[in-house]
């Protein structure tokens, strides 16, 4: 059986005739195929692109990395060969850093060596600001709360504090809180900032307030008596140097010398292992006074009493070895305390013993009987008639009080401190007036007046005392009892000790001595002596004194003191006004020396325009001259002398 087949022969192709080509090539669409596209215009080749060398790129980049290594090795040579030593030094100060290594100042001491003035460690507080901004502590009130903690112990206002802890300058990194603090008070803060470091270690959401704060090793300046010799000490100033009497005049001998250290530092730590170089400090001297403690004590405790109870401007007491001049006392009142200068008296401030110039009064009569006695003008027992008034010139004189004509020999003169007396027996220095004036000038600049004492202290005045050709016609007359000529309180006292030491005068002197560093004391150069009267004449003004306070006649009775010899002289004087330059109050005064026949010790009180209660020199001064020189002759252990007084006669019978 034959099995049919589906599939269909194969079709030959017949050829046929030939046909275009389709545009483009390919095939003919059949069915379900695109239709083809129409022919449109023929369209360019594209052109093949081309890259550029890159070898002028390279070259220019080669170029330019070739210019800048140039320049860097260049700047390499030119700082390690060239400038090597330039660099070098400005690394090392940098690097290196230089501190002042300050000088212990000096200490002084009064004759026998008890401190009246030392210096001992302080620190000053300082801080960073920087330390306190809210990135440091994360707190906006890091100044504040610093200054609430520091206020108590510094002793200042919380905002004054809080205001130079936040400083307008931000970038400031040191402020000062305070100067020459207590190591007591270091300590306190010390204790403040390890508390707040030892919280934030337990609470973290505590802050160190205190972190920035700090302190610098410093010196003080202490005075362990106070106000005791201020006027004499002075004080130092905030820069360390004296700024006033003894700091001020010796500062040099004082201050020393500073050293130096110059150490590696990093993050403001030193570098131990970098070495350092130190220049030592040289302490200053220590300086010995001829002042006596108790016996200053004494003298200033008396004025400053008085002072007070008299309702007076002012007062001074000088208290002097008449053999050698040293002072053993100046007190002054009011006074001031050295150690705390911002809340002193800025009137009371310096020396007023040695800077006020004021008219002695009668305590400057001595003087006149003085020239009277050494050119034999007169003897103590001449007699002089003194009547109530007595016209000279163009005025009429009086003494302190209305009397009747007393009949007084010069020594009664003296003892009663009569003006008129005095102006009659000056009067007889010279055949005419002029030449009288020139004798008793010549003998109140031998006693030192119108002259500098010769301590070179810092601000003393040397008085006022005119030549005799400029002498008014009232100072003529007025000069020989104390007024139209002015002196400072030293002065006055040197001229009881000039009569005192037999007529010969010493410089005044407040410094005994100086010790080194080594340990090594050098006493101080010898005062200048100077003849002034003759030993007889010195011997008789002191018998005169005597009579000032041992005779019932004399103003001076409330000046004795029992078992010794007392020579001394009131005075009551008007006082110019140093505000208006008028006459207006008095000053009260008294001198004198004891014991009279065997003088160790001169005291001098004086006391300024006294308000309340009597103004005169006897009343008011002459206690005081008797509680110093009680003391001072009890400290220095002087006996009576035990020979009676000479007793001068006061008056004669016409």
């Amino acid at each position: 059986m034959t099995e049919v087949s589906d599939r269909q022969p194969p079709r030959r192709r017949v050829p046929g005739p030939a046909r275009p080509a389709r545009p483009g090539g390919g095939r003919r669409p059949g069915p379900g195929a695109r239709p083809a596209r129409r022919p449109g215009p023929s369209r360019p080749a594209p052109r093949a692109f081309r890259l550029g060398s890159p070898r002028p790129r390279l070259r220019m980049i080669g170029l330019a990395l070739t210019l800048v290594l140039a320049t860097f090795v260049v700047r390499l040579l030119q700082v390690q060969a060239v400038d090597a030593g330039t660099y070098s030094a400005k690394a090392a100060q940098n690097r290196y850093v230089v501190h002042t290594l300050p000088a212990e100042r000096g200490g002084i001491t009064d004759r026998n060596g008890v401190a009246l003035a030392t210096t001992v460690d302080s620190y000053d507080i300082t801080a960073d600001p920087t330390m306190f901004t809210r990135e440091q502590l994360e707190v906006d009130d890091g100044p504040e709360q610093a200054a609430a903690l520091l206020a108590p112990i510094l002793g200042q206002k919380p905002e004054d504090l809080a205001e130079v802890l936040r400083p307008k300058n931000k970038k400031l990194r040191y402020v000062r809180l305070a100067r020459r603090q207590t190591p007591q008070v270091w300590n306190q803060i010390k204790d403040l900032k390890t508390a707040l470091t030892t919280k934030t270690e337990t609470d973290k959401s505590a802050v160190n307030v205190l972190a920035g704060v700090f302190a610098d090793p410093s010196s003080k300046r202490v005075y362990p008596g106070g106000d005791l010799a201020a006027g004499v000490l002075g004080w130092v100033g905030a820069d360390g140097k004296g700024g006033g009497g003894l700091e001020r005049k010796l500062d040099k001998v004082l201050a020393g010398e500073d050293g130096k250290i110059r150490y590696a530092q990093s993050g403001g730590r030193q570098v131990p292992t970098a070495g350092s170089t130190e220049t030592p400090a040289v302490p200053g001297s220590d300086v010995e006074l001829t002042i006596d403690r108790d016996i200053q004590w004494a003298a200033q405790h008396a004025i400053s009493e008085q002072v007070e109870k008299s309702k007076a401007d002012g007062g001074y007491v000088i208290v002097q070895d008449t053999a050698t001049g040293e002072i053993l006392a100046m007190a002054n009142a009011p006074g001031f305390d050295p150690g705390d200068l911002a809340h002193a008296d800025p009137e009371a401030l310096g020396n007023a013993a040695l800077q006020d110039a004021f008219e002695p009064g009668s305590t400057a009569k001595v003087l006149s009987m003085a020239a009277v006695l050494e050119e034999n003008a007169a003897t103590p027992g001449t007699h002089i008639t003194v009547p109530n008034r007595l016209k000279r010139g163009d005025r009429l004189f009086k003494d302190d009080i209305d009397h009747p004509t007393w009949y007084l020999t010069l020594n009664g003169v003296l003892a009663k401190s009569s003006n008129i007396g005095t102006i009659m027996a000056t009067g007889e220095l010279g055949k005419t007036q002029a030449e009288a004036n020139r004798v008793l000038y010549s003998y109140l600049r031998k006693f030192g007046l119108g002259a500098y004492s010769g301590l070179g202290f810092p601000g003393e005045t040397k008085g006022i005392l005119a030549p005799p050709g400029q002498w008014s016609t009232s100072q003529q007359y007025t000069i020989p009892f104390g007024q139209g000529v002015s002196v400072n309180a030293l002065q006055a006292a040197s001229i009881y000790s000039t009569i005192a030491n037999g007529g010969v005068r010493i410089d005044p002197t407040l410094v005994r001595g100086t010790k080194g560093a080594d340990g090594r004391f050098t006493p101080a150069p010898e005062p200048k002596k100077t003849r002034v009267t003759s030993e007889k004449t010195a011997k008789t003004l002191a018998q005169m004194l005597e009579s000032v306070v041992d005779d019932e006649e004399g103003t001076g009775t409330k000046a004795r003191i029992p078992g010794y010899r007392v020579a001394g002289k009131t005075g009551t004087a008007n006082r110019v006004d140093p505000a208006t330059g008028k006459y207006h109050g008095y000053t009260s005064s008294f001198a004198g020396f004891a014991p009279a026949d065997k003088p160790r010790v001169t005291v001098y009180c004086a006391i300024q325009n006294a308000t309340e209660g009597s103004y005169f020199g006897g009343q008011i001064c002459g206690p005081i001259y008797k509680q110093v020189m009680e003391f001072a002759l009890k400290t220095l252990q002087v006996p009576p002398t035990g020979a009676a007084p000479a007793r001068l006669p006061v008056t004669f019978k016409p």
